[in-house]
């Protein structure tokens, strides 16, 4: 029995059978195949049936006579029973040599019937390997429609093929067959140039699938499906995107391309490295630019807008704005909005509509769009303005907005294009038509809780906040329109509903609304931003407006509140920053003002300057603050005598001075500049003197060590003593030394000049300056080798810049007269000298200090060595006792040494009468003192230290029996008749 996936064939039969078959037809079809190199089916015979087994008809079967056969195995390959359908594979070289060929007389028949046998060859799709040549057959054939329409048909069935997945044998099908591929797709350009309208769209359909691709429905046995995402990166790589912009032009004419065309570029745009290619082509112009164009179906504005928007999204927003800033683009733009705000009903209608005033917004903020020429600007402030102040534009007669979310945040965006509008100087006069002021201040006032409004409650709070912050931009170049409008009365009014204690439940949803949830701190903050913007101005009309309101004293009772009721969150940190602003602006330059200001301003500023420096690194706002304090201090105080005084009673000075020793960088500057302020008023170098920081740090010590630390910052040449090394530059810096002189105007400053105000030695110099540079407590000699520099700053900076005019006239070779000569030189000497001078002085202050130093070290060195030597008394002292006990003769020796001391120490003579007494006690051999004294111990040695509890006296005065002096604690006297002797 045969196995059952194998048959038995006569190859003799199988040939005769073949010949009786072939027609004419049939001949010619195999000879085509075999010159295309295609291999002719096997043709299967039907199986035989089991029952036949091996039996044979009886005149063909004879036991003398066996036939040879041979005997071929067939196996699920050949049958197509194997695993997925087999591929037939095609010589496509032939196919693009045929193609080549000149035209000739039955080529054309020849050539399309190849065609059609590769395209029915590889109609599950078409391997990897073979790409690049299919699409140069395809190529060759879309060259040949012009003259030979029929070829039309294959392109266009090629391109459904090319719609199916691509096939890969390898995975590494995919790394070496990509460049040819790549090259390929290129090759597409030639199908879009083609005027017919089936093909365009049929290419257009085919890019589509790429990013849509289905799997086979058939698979091709050793054939795996290739992603989606290799297909979309040969296009990429191919530059499909840019070619189909840059046909853009020539599709139209019909409606349906276009829409094709659109459908196309919005699956491209996806990509960005497709938005970059489609940029280069000028995408954004061209699409742009036909936006108006009619179009029943609705899907040109829909696609068109999408593909806007990735264009904005995945490329240079800079380049798309470049090229959507012209006439033609922005007057489509606008009859587009125009026509979707003033007859959009449906929501997608809505939707787009707020698409395109984003896309605009956009381009507004360039400043060369022409946006007032295109009449764009004077149409988008009429649509924010309509439903607050009554206009008779027939634009908007009869038009309402709702309360939809859509409605809601066209009426945000119109707020965000007008703060983009009003950037443009040229746009404040249509600003001011369109009563813009008086439109926003209708949402600067406190909510009516029963008033019928249009919109929701939430949705009215987060327009009022984005009016406030909107006025914030707008009224500043509207000041005529805010006064007319009342704005000063209207801000404080609203100012004061917000700090007084009504319920307020706010929803806090919004961005404008941040930190604002169930309290009044968002309108507060934004009300607040305008009015600092105002105050900033400097205007002479606004601020007395503001002081005539009474502005000073609500501020400050605002300000009352802000300290002492409210935690310190961000968003009341920077309500009290504001404020603080506000009142520096309000206040500056004017003495009565200063005055309305008065001590509880000052108090709540003394409040402020006692900061944690722990919370400069909270990120709340602490250091902002800071700022707005001292600014406050210096425009409210400084200038007011009174105000002064009293700054100076509440110990202000010494805030200042505990802030500056925190070496905060960013506040030094300033601080300092108060400083040099205050230093006018006589009463504050005494608080200066007085106060002390941290180790009894002095404020002029201080002061040096931030001298010393800038000139490090800065890299001020000196050495390890603070000396001056370059007597000619003793101030340059690193920076002053790597800048080139470079020849400049007269109005304007250079190098040197500008170096002044950038840093803080200047400033140090003033104050110091006016302290006289004389009896400043607590200066070491490093510190007093830095004050000689300090000292001759103005002299150093003088000849700085002289030499700096010198350097300048040798770069512009410019040779002065004698005399300017001879000036110059001898400025520069003199300068010199002073370096030089500095320098030696600085030497001088150096050794002597040293000479100090060693003097001081020298009476050290003699302490110790007499404090060694007093030990070393103690011990010999001790010695001898322990000697003269332990040892008799010892003992002897030292009493008959000690009556000999006794003996010579007595007068030679006595006087007349005298009665002598013995005062030694006969043999007691001691050699201590005996008398008729007593020691009584009363307490216990180890509780008062034995022998070494007072260490100090016994080192001033050795005892006769050596050690360290006991402590007496009591004595007591024998009750005798008192005598004198003389020993």
């Amino acid at each position: 029995m045969l196995h059952p996936n194998a048959r038995t064939v006569s190859a003799a039969a199988q040939r005769r059978k073949e010949s009786k078959t072939r027609s004419s037809g049939g001949k010619s079809r195999s000879r085509l195949r075999s010159s295309l190199g295609m291999a002719s089916p096997d043709v299967t015979l039907p199986a035989l049936s089991p029952e036949a087994g091996g039996s044979r008809p009886k005149s063909i079967v004879s036991p003398r006579h066996i036939p040879v056969v041979r005997v071929k195995v067939v196996t699920d390959t050949d049958l197509g029973l194997a695993q997925g359908v087999q591929f037939k594979t095609m010589d496509l070289k032939s196919i693009i040599s045929l193609l080549e060929e000149d035209p000739k007389d039955g080529l054309e028949e020849k050539q399309l019937e190849c065609i059609k046998m590769m395209v029915q060859c590889y109609q599950n799709g078409f391997p990897l390997r073979d790409l690049a040549q299919i699409f140069k057959i395809m190529s060759l054939c879309t060259s040949k429609i012009e003259k030979q329409p029929n070829f039309l048909d294959v392109v266009c069935e090629i391109l459904k093929l090319c719609r199916l997945p691509f096939l890969k044998k390898k995975t590494s099908d995919e790394i070496i067959y990509a460049k040819e591929i790549s090259g390929a797709v290129s090759l597409l350009d030639n199908l879009i140039k083609v005027p017919n309208s089936e093909l365009r769209i049929q290419l257009c359909k085919c890019i589509v699938d790429f990013y849509h691709a289905e799997p086979l429905k058939k698979q091709i046995a050793g054939y795996q499906q290739v992603t989606s995402a290799y297909k979309i990166q040969m296009i990429e790589s191919g530059g499909l995107a840019e070619i189909l912009v840059l046909s853009w032009d020539l599709l139209q004419a019909e409606l349906l391309e276009k829409l094709w065309l659109l459908k196309t570029l919005q699956h491209l745009s996806t990509s960005e490295v497709n938005c970059n290619l489609m940029i280069k082509a000028q995408a954004a112009n061209k699409i742009c630019s036909c936006l108006n164009n009619p179009d029943p179906s609705g899907q040109l504005l829909f696609r068109s807008s999408e593909i806007l928007w990735n264009l904005l999204e995945k490329s240079s927003k800079e380049e798309i704005i470049k090229q959507l800033s012209n006439l033609e683009c922005l007057l489509a733009l606008k009859e587009v909005f125009k026509n979707l705000f003033t007859k959009g009903y449906r929501h997608y209608d809505r939707q787009l509509r707020n698409d395109i005033l984003v896309i605009t917004t956009i381009i507004a903020q360039n400043p060369g769009a022409p946006m007032i020429e295109s009449g764009f600007t004077r149409d988008l402030i009429l649509f924010a303005t309509f439903n607050e102040v009554k206009s008779q534009d027939p634009l908007v007669k009869g038009l309402k907005l709702s309360n939809s979310y859509e409605d809601f945040e066209l009426k945000k965006l119109l707020f965000n294009i007008i703060v983009v509008l009003c950037r443009d100087l040229p746009t404040v006069q249509l600003l001011i038509e369109g009563k813009t002021v008086e439109a926003l201040f209708t949402y600067v006032k406190k909510t009516e809780r029963h008033k019928v409004i249009e919109w929701s409650a939430a949705q009215h709070e987060e327009l009022q906040l984005h009016a406030i912050a909107t006025l914030a931009s707008v009224a500043p170049l509207l000041i005529d329109d805010y006064l007319a409008c009342n704005g000063n009365s209207r801000i404080l009014m609203f100012l004061e509903w917000c700090v007084n204690e009504e319920t307020f439940f706010s929803q806090g949803n919004s961005f404008h609304g941040t930190g604002g949830r169930g309290n009044k701190f968002a309108q507060m903050r934004y009300t607040v931003r305008l009015l600092r913007a105002m105050v900033s101005l400097g205007n002479d009309v606004v601020n007395q407006d503001l002081c005539g309101h009474g502005a000073i004293k609500q501020l400050i009772g605002i300000l009352k509140i802000t300290v002492n009721k409210l935690k310190e969150e961000a968003i009341v940190l920077e309500i009290k920053s504001d404020i603080l602003l506000i009142l520096s602006g309000i206040c500056e330059n004017h003495s009565q003002r200063k005055e309305m200001f008065g001590t509880e301003g000052v108090d709540i500023i003394l409040h402020l300057m006692k900061v944690d420096p722990k919370k400069f690194q909270s990120g709340l706002g602490h250091n902002r603050l800071l700022f707005s304090t001292l600014d406050c201090l210096w425009c409210c105080i400084l200038g007011c005598y009174s105000l002064e005084d009293y700054f100076l009673e509440k110990d202000g000075i010494f805030l200042l001075l505990d802030l500056l020793a925190l070496n905060q960088k960013n506040f030094c500057n300033l601080i300092l500049g108060i400083m040099v302020e205050f230093c006018d008023n006589p009463k504050t170098s005494v608080h200066v003197h007085t106060w002390r920081g941290k180790k009894d740090q002095t404020a002029a010590n201080l002061l040096i060590k931030l001298w010393r630390e800038e000139e490090r910052d800065l890299g001020v040449k000196r050495d390890e003593d603070g000396k001056i090394i370059d007597a000619k530059k003793p101030l340059v810096t690193s920076f002053q030394e790597e800048q080139k002189i470079v020849p400049m105007p007269a109005s304007c400053p250079t190098i040197s000049i500008m170096e002044v105000s950038e840093n803080i030695r200047a400033k140090i110099y003033a104050v110091l300056g006016k302290l006289d540079f004389e009896n400043l407590p607590g200066l070491s000699a490093e510190d007093f080798v830095t004050l000689c520099v300090i000292h001759r700053y103005l002299d150093f900076k003088t000849g700085e810049i002289w030499n700096e005019i010198n350097e300048e006239l040798k770069a512009e070779r410019f040779r002065p007269i004698s005399a300017d000569k001879e000036t110059l030189e001898a400025i520069t000497v003199a300068s010199e000298n002073i370096g030089k001078m500095v320098a030696t002085l600085q030497n001088e202050m150096v050794e002597s200090q040293r000479n100090q130093d060693m003097h001081s070290e020298q009476k050290a060195y003699i302490k110790i060595h007499a404090t060694h030597k007093q030990k070393d008394m103690a011990n010999k002292s001790w010695a001898k006792f322990l000697t003269r006990t332990s040892n008799a003769k010892a003992l002897k020796k030292a009493k008959k040494l000690q009556e000999k001391a006794i003996e010579s120490s007595r007068p030679k003579e006595y006087p007349k009468n005298a009665i002598i007494h013995s005062t030694d006690i006969k043999g007691l051999n001691i050699t201590v003192p005996t008398g008729e004294v007593i020691t009584v111990e009363s307490t216990p040695v180890y509780l008062i230290g034995g022998p070494l509890a007072d260490t100090d006296i016994a080192l001033k005065k050795l005892p006769i029996r050596g050690g360290a002096l006991q402590r007496v604690k009591e004595v007591k006297i024998e009750d005798k008749p008192k005598s004198y002797h003389y020993l």
